[in-house]
């Protein structure tokens, strides 16, 4: 080999050495373009109410501030209700610095939404409602509002979770996000980078106040449909059918079905197991009542069950919930006592009469004696254990519980004494711990529970 070449193959090899510029990396959007278009859409909202001292309204003002957006050209704004709750007067500060006094055309505290109404001059500009189903963990999101009172504020994340359940309602379908939200955020809207309204921010998980990357917003879908109802009728009118469900082992359970209601008429019976709603699979007792609650007026529902272990399925068609039905529909039947509740000192007491049974379930239980049976008003010539202590913080004191209860059944078996029911509880703890479902008898009616063990 010559020198020269020798030069040139030596040359190739250090030009081969030489690394090649990695491509430079994406770059996080800028959101300005999109928040300039957006911000104009976005209102400040302040009230006056009356303070209030146990159930007694008393003269002192109290002061809340909140966020809100308008949807129309004529002065309709969204926000959340507890914002405008007991409102005395109304205050909308728009992107100008406009200030106008709102009057309220409706509220729904069971989705925590309200519809206001302010009347300018002023040229507005509304916000559009964008599909949140089509929405996708992981999804970018801004959020506008007023936190603090600092108004106009941006903060920009992704969608954490969908469909989230935090236990405030019958309706809970939250999306999550890790977008900075705070006190005063509530109301404003979360955008997607179309610049689409996909919720309403509601709610933040925080352990100060503050927020801690845990927020949680209304879906534009479930929104639009009450805001179309107020906007309308100054109310909401929900579907109803009269059933209490509640998740158990083996899917949704009927716990109860209320008398004289289209369900009990169309042959729904406690105890019925839901499969399938309208064709449906079923994935939460929340999911279940909304989907009932969004249904037409008189709109037959089919409701695939499985009853004694055969499938079958059944058509009931919806009326107008009442208004004096505070939770229809509803699988959280009774309400779990507060915290600070305590129960009197004759609950406290442990039955001695026939040496009570503690149970992973987190109650003590008894078998049924003549003393038993006159102490808690139980029917005669029935089978079972009764309730004679709650752990109050047990899942069985969550789901409503209560001392006193007859405990006739656990997975449809029937219990006849202390010594068959911790035989069934038994066989769920070596089943990975499974929930059970208990029979519960009052003294007309039956119902069913789904209990965690612990």
């Amino acid at each position: 080999m010559t020198m020269k070449h020798l030069i040139l193959t030596i040359a190739v090899l250090l030009f081969n050495a030489i690394p090649v510029m990695a491509e430079t990396p994406p770059s996080f959007p800028s959101f300005a373009d999109l928040v300039e278009k957006l911000q104009p859409s976005v209102v400040n909202i302040s009230t006056t109410a009356l303070a209030e001292e146990g159930s007694v309204a008393t003269n002192t003002e109290g002061e809340t501030l909140g966020s809100g957006f308008i949807i129309s050209k004529e002065g309709y704004i969204v926000t959340n209700q507890h914002v405008i709750d007991h409102a005395k007067i109304i205050n909308v500060t728009l992107f100008n610095n406009e200030k106008l006094e709102a009057e309220i055309i409706g509220e729904d505290k069971m989705t925590d939404l309200a519809l206001l109404k302010i009347t300018t001059t002023t040229a507005l500009t509304p916000a559009e409602f964008g599909d949140s189903d089509a929405v996708r963990v992981g999804d970018w999101i801004l959020a506008i509002g007023n936190p603090f009172g600092l108004g106009g504020s941006v903060t920009a994340g992704i969608v954490s979770a969908k469909a989230r359940d935090i236990e405030s309602g019958s309706y809970d379908n939250f999306i999550q996000t890790d977008a900075a939200i705070n006190q005063g955020n509530s109301g404003g809207p979360m955008f997607n980078l179309k610049g689409e309204v996909i919720g309403v921010s509601s709610a933040i998980f925080s352990d100060t106040g503050t927020s801690m990357g845990i927020g949680f917003a209304t879906p534009s879908k479930m929104t639009e449909w009450v805001i179309n109802q107020l906007r309308r009728n100054g109310k909401v009118t929900r579907g109803w059918i009269g059933i209490s469900i509640q998740p158990s082992p083996e899917g949704l359970v009927i716990s109860r079905i209320t008398e004289d209601s289209p369900a009990q008429k169309a042959g729904l019976q406690a105890g019925d197991i839901i499969t399938k709603f309208n064709a449906t699979p079923l994935t939460s007792a929340t999911n279940l009542s909304r989907m009932i609650a969004e249904s037409a007026i008189d709109e037959p529902l089919n409701f695939e069950i499985v009853r004694d272990n055969k499938p079958q399925t059944i058509q009931v068609r919806t009326i107008a919930m009442p208004e004096e039905n505070a939770s229809p529909d509803n699988h959280q039947e009774n309400p779990a006592p507060s915290a600070k509740e305590e129960p009197n000192n004759e609950e406290k007491k442990t039955e001695t009469e026939t040496s009570p049974k503690k149970s992973p379930l987190g109650l003590e239980i008894n078998n049924l004696t003549p003393d038993i049976i006159k102490k808690y008003n139980l029917p005669q010539n029935t089978n079972g254990v009764v309730i004679t202590s709650i752990d109050g913080l047990s899942d069985a004191s969550d789901k409503g519980l209560q001392i006193g209860n007859l405990i006739t059944k656990v997975d449809k078996k029937d219990v006849w004494d202390t010594d068959s029911f911790n035989e069934y509880i038994q066989e769920a703890q070596h089943e990975n711990n499974r929930p059970v479902l208990l029979t519960i008898q009052d003294s007309e009616t039956e119902h069913f529970v789904a209990i965690k063990l612990r």
